[in-house]
């Protein structure tokens, strides 16, 4: 029935790539939404595309508290350091922000009576899997401090399970798509920038590592369906979330670019240092809940397209550090915005005056 609310929600990470499409897309579908984020990429504004936003807390997820939790119905936790780089950069902080600190939002939402808790994994942690897809009951071969994290929450959440908490893990595929927040170090869209602003894709590697891909809609299509789902269904469940048919090698992710961006051609290189290999099943999501994918690669690239075209986006916009999680985190440590544990300092220092205390 119109007006009513299906469910009272906090999101974190609200402020994000994939949090900024997500919450109007939940709001759209009849949750109440409140998102919390700690601002580190807000800068990244790309186009006007959200005709619902959620209220917004600014807080570190590391800073809340059992009372800041009651009264939500589920918590949606992708506030984390995202991607390998940034991951690399720090690997303790990585560990104290997306390992520990996910699984003490975990215990104070249960403590707090919040009955499910939706946490976004990442098919990263098959690692080196190669051509065979791995299920959800795969052993697990995470090769970086990002996706270590992954399987560490997994392993210490799952236990919180209980007649009132239901954790459910999502293992998204590598996501693509346009975002009003948008981020250019994700691979279709990174390739997609360079087709757009060099009409060239130039690739140091063969190409031929593979890699499953899911749009940042049907990412926010898959949290939807568990949150509506029946308590049994999702109840300590790992879920793969994309498409059989969306594990591509990398090249042929470069080739379907080049022909949707016009006059745009592809190089390739010899085989890179990157171990990563993985493709994915996902038998399970499909059997459990009615997702199906709207968005393979080809769609989503022409939505790029027409985003770009939009914008009249230039190389500069292409390259601005708010669209790159390494060069903005790296930029607010080296201005002095956030301390070396990755926490805001109020007011920001001088560089100067930093180096010479």
């Amino acid at each position: 029935m119109e007006g009513v609310v299906l469910m009272r929600l906090l999101v974190t990470g609200s402020e994000g790539y994939i949090g900024t499409v997500l919450c109007g897309y939940l709001i759209a579908r009849g949750h109440e939404v409140t998102g919390l984020d700690t601002g580190f990429h807000r800068v990244g504004w790309l186009y006007n595309g959200v005709e619902r936003s959620p209220t917004w807390i600014n807080r570190d997820v590391r800073t809340l508290t059992v009372e800041d939790l009651r009264g939500y119905d589920g918590v949606v936790h992708l506030a984390e350091l995202s991607n390998d780089p940034v991951g690399a950069l720090n690997p303790d902080i990585t560990y104290e922000i997306n390992h520990h600190g996910s699984v003490r939002l975990a215990t104070l939402a249960k403590e707090a009576g919040v009955e499910r808790f939706i946490y976004m994994s990442s098919c990263s942690v098959y690692g080196a899997a190669g051509a065979t897809a791995s299920t959800e009951t795969s052993d697990v071969l995470p090769l970086t401090a990002y996706a270590k994290c992954k399987v560490l929450v997994e392993r210490d959440v799952a236990p919180l399970a209980s007649d009132d908490f239901s954790p459910t893990f999502m293992r998204n595929a590598t996501a693509f798509g346009a975002s009003p927040r948008m981020r250019f170090d994700l691979v279709v869209n990174d390739l997609a920038g360079h087709a757009w602003t060099e009409k060239v894709i130039r690739m140091d590697s063969d190409g031929k590592p593979w890699r499953p891909f899911v749009h940042i809609l049907d990412i926010s299509q898959a949290i939807d369906l568990v949150l509506r789902a029946p308590r049994d269904v999702i109840h300590g469940q790992i879920f793969n979330v994309g498409s059989n048919v969306q594990n591509y090698q990398i090249r042929e992710i470069a080739e379907i670019i080049a022909d949707t961006f016009p006059g745009c051609t592809t190089e390739f290189g010899d085989s890179s240092g990157d171990d990563r290999n993985y493709r994915a099943a996902f038998d399970k999501i499909r059997e459990h809940l009615p997702f199906e994918t709207r968005y393979d690669v080809a769609r989503g690239a022409q939505q790029l397209l027409d985003v770009f075209r939009a914008v009249d986006m230039s190389t500069d916009l292409f390259e601005f550090r708010g669209h790159t999680r390494i060069k903005q985190i790296k930029h607010l440590l080296e201005t002095h915005q956030i301390d070396d544990s990755f926490y805001w300092i109020d007011p920001p220092q001088d560089p100067a005056a930093a180096s010479d205390a």
